[in-house]
């Protein structure tokens, strides 16, 4: 698949490549978004940055290297950013952030550029699944900086432009729903193997079903439909469903969200300090 033109030999510098880090380096490269030597990476750990660039073929660099790249793209944990941020700064770059909590204003105020654009992906980027959050001051706007990552993104998942208000929302639902996801496919699997059904066999069942599961509710208008599909009266499902009712499933992920959500918001507000 060709780039779009606007990624055609653009630098990118990735500024922290942790786990969204790294999922996002190999979306962009298995999808062909960027070449190898269109990548450096910057990462605390020297020999993890080392085995890293080995690993893709990217270059790593040094903190004052950074400036040499158009654009970069800070994926650190968001309470490494302060610090960081002064030996990063360079006027001519444009940012992209893909920190929870941080805002476009904190970003630009530490950066001291206008040219900033915020994102939330999350770990579907490895396979071209992410779903991603994306806005911008208007500065990047201009410069086309918001354009290049709606680009670098959308090839690695669906892009959603939202208000920067619905951030923390978005973090709490979609970046952080692998991990909720991943929880009830370990119970569903745990489940399988209390009632004698091998573990490797419990997990693929159970991984083949989330999959299968978010297909069939694209094509439905609203997750209840799927639900009342499956339930035959007096059946197996509804019985396992009044279980999970009585354990109040859904107040525990509605809970997981809002929890997620108010973190992100403390993480903001940590930022501004």
């Amino acid at each position: 698949m060709p780039s779009p033109p606007i990624l055609e030999r653009m630098k990118l510098a990735m500024v922290g490549v942790g786990k969204l880090g790294v999922a996002i380096l190999e979306g962009i490269l298995n999808k062909g978004i960027l070449e190898r030597d269109q990548i450096g990476i910057l990462e605390h750990d020297p020999q993890r940055a080392r085995m890293l660039s080995e690993k893709h073929g990217v270059r790593q660099l040094e903190t004052a290297q950074v400036g040499e790249y158009e654009r970069a793209l800070i994926a650190v944990k968001p309470g490494q950013f302060v610090q960081l941020a002064p030996h990063i700064s360079h006027p001519h770059m444009g940012y992209l952030s893909t920190m929870a909590g941080i805002s476009t204003r904190t970003l630009s105020s530490k950066l001291g550029t206008g040219r900033v654009v915020r994102t939330m992906p999350n770990l579907g980027a490895t396979v071209g699944k992410s779903a991603t959050a994306i806005t911008a001051l208007g500065a990047a706007l201009e410069a086309g900086d918001y354009a290049f990552g709606q680009a670098l993104f959308a090839g690695v998942g669906d892009v959603y432009e939202l208000p920067e208000n619905l951030f923390n929302a978005f973090t709490g639902l979609s970046g952080s729903g692998p991990a909720y996801a991943a929880v009830f496919a370990e119970a569903l699997a745990d489940g399988g193997v209390r009632m004698g059904i091998p573990r490797a066999l419990a997990l693929e069942l159970a991984a083949k079903t989330l999959i299968s599961t978010g297909e069939l509710l694209l094509s439905r208008p609203n997750p209840a439909t799927l639900k009342d599909e499956v339930s035959s009266p007096g059946g197996t499902t509804i019985a396992g469903l009044a279980e999970m009712e009585r354990y109040t499933f859904r107040i525990a992920l509605i809970d997981a969200v809002a929890a997620a959500t108010r973190r992100g918001e403390e993480l903001g507000r940590e930022s501004e300090g």
